[in-house]
């Protein structure tokens, strides 16, 4: 299973009047953590994008364990928890500096049509991409059934 590692200096603007990192900021670093899983799987959101596909969340989850304050370094690592053909789970965990972990979630997705909004195959219309998660969630590195 590909595990993604993705580096992040907090920035001022990413901070609340408390002086740590604003809650609704790890949303935004789970996309930045994504992205990166995905290119590392050889692929580009975008690209997708341009072939007239979107992929907007479903669910979304987070669980704060210590904070971040400006300046800090954050690491998030991303990795594909479910895969099912039609909806992905993204699995994150956030460490800090001491590799203490910081922040847990996921993220639910499914692939549409951008212009009907309509959830698509994966294998159909990205076969690659479906492939590759077929190959790296979760599930299927530990051998449990779909």
């Amino acid at each position: 299973m590909l595990i993604s590692k993705k580096e992040i200096q907090v920035r001022y603007a990413e901070t609340d009047a408390m002086q740590v990192v604003y809650h609704g900021q790890y949303v935004v670093w789970f996309e930045l953590g994504r992205t990166q899983l995905i290119e590392d799987l050889g692929f580009n959101y975008a690209e997708m994008e341009k072939e007239g596909y979107v992929s907007p969340v479903l669910d979304i989850q987070l669980s704060y364990k210590k904070p971040f304050k400006y300046g800090d370094y954050a690491w998030v690592y991303t990795w594909i928890e479910e895969y099912s053909g039609v909806r992905t789970t993204y699995g994150y965990e956030i460490r800090n500096a001491k590799d203490e972990v910081c922040v847990t979630g996921k993220s639910v997705h499914t692939v549409v049509k951008k212009d009907t909004f309509r959830p698509i195959s994966m294998k159909k219309v990205f076969p690659d991409w479906h492939q590759a998660y077929e190959a790296n969630h979760k599930k299927n590195m530990c051998g449990m059934e779909k």
